[in-house]
């Protein structure tokens, strides 16, 4: 399953090892070196989030806005949501990138019990509107959420969606035909998988082969004809690369997962100033910039602070 979703209600046992962006070993329970920013008029700040080419990426661009806004910051990322989201609340970390239904499913269990009736939709604003209430009781403040969105998606064959005249998963469904689906093995059931392409779309799905999120199994599997529909996420950089194409989610059976920036309620009271910094930053990106820059660290192999800084430099934010 996808970090973002999957990460929500995670295990803390085997996460405590924590690991700060591109490098090094921070934990977010000690204190740790900082990165030179060359200013630190304004003080220290601790970055957080998940340890994962996106949030690498992510993390680096928030890093590098703020230090040339007068931050000495610190990164720390981790394995799970449910470690830094604690930190968070607690104020031993100050900021963090996240994604919008992510972070209100996690809040909406953690005040309402893991058997608490979903809040989050398919509409940005109304899950925005859910988790604000959510945040604040937690101590944290949410800004605004970007255009970019890492959603769940379901791809075919560029050749296969050509043929037969597909862009969207109600297109296929009108096909008729059984399928088989590649993804996670916890599809079955979940709204925004099997039960959601089922009882939303009508597809009929004869099989579903257990295959990792987004892995280059699952898109082999696609590609060979092993599969008819495979899982993987709208920021994925390499699909035009192998011949693949996402389907739209036209009846919206996936959550919006805006990139959203969240940060410590009593931390943005005092520094009221990264407000305008991390909104300036987030209502630039859009989900093919995700998508460019995943491809650039997971194809590419640039490194993903080379990778933001370009992109923060070519769009006047540096």
């Amino acid at each position: 399953m996808k970090f973002k979703h999957a990460f929500a209600l995670g295990t803390t046992a085997a996460v405590l090892l924590l690991t700060a962006a591109c490098g090094g070993g921070d934990s977010l329970e000690e204190d740790s070196g900082s990165t030179d920013s060359g200013s630190t008029d304004k003080g220290s700040l601790v970055l957080g989030g998940q340890d994962f080419t996106e949030m690498q990426i992510m993390a680096s661009m928030y890093e590098q806005v703020l230090s040339n806004a007068g931050y000495d910051v610190t990164t720390k990322l981790v394995t799970t949501r449910d470690v830094y989201a604690g930190q968070l609340s607690k104020g031993k970390v100050d900021v963090v990138p996240d994604y919008l239904a992510g972070m209100t499913d996690y809040l909406n269990t953690v005040a309402n019990g893991d058997d608490a009736e979903t809040v989050s939709t398919n509409d940005p604003d109304a899950t925005l509107a859910a988790l604000k209430p959510l945040a604040a009781d937690a101590g944290i403040s949410m800004l605004e959420p970007s255009q970019a969105t890492d959603q769940n998606a379901f791809i075919v064959t560029q050749d296969f969606a050509d043929e037969n005249n597909l862009t969207t998963l109600s297109d296929m469904a009108a096909l008729g035909d059984p399928i088989k689906l590649a993804a996670p093995a916890d599809c079955e059931g979940r709204s925004d998988c099997e039960a959601g392409l089922t009882n939303v779309y009508g597809f009929t799905i004869d099989d579903i082969v257990p295959l990792d999120f987004g892995s280059a199994q699952l898109k082999d599997a696609v590609t060979n004809g092993e599969v008819d529909l495979g899982e993987t996420g709208t920021t994925d950089g390499s699909l035009d690369q192998q011949g693949l194409v996402i389907l739209e989610d036209d009846k919206g059976i996936q959550p919006a997962q805006n990139l959203i920036p969240a940060v410590n309620s009593d931390f943005l009271k005092d520094n009221p100033d990264i407000e305008d910094v991390l909104n300036e930053l987030s209502q630039t990106l859009t989900t093919d910039d995700l998508a460019t820059m995943n491809a650039q660290v997971d194809l590419e192999r640039q490194k993903p602070e080379d990778v933001a800084q370009q992109y923060l430099q070519d769009n006047g934010l540096l």
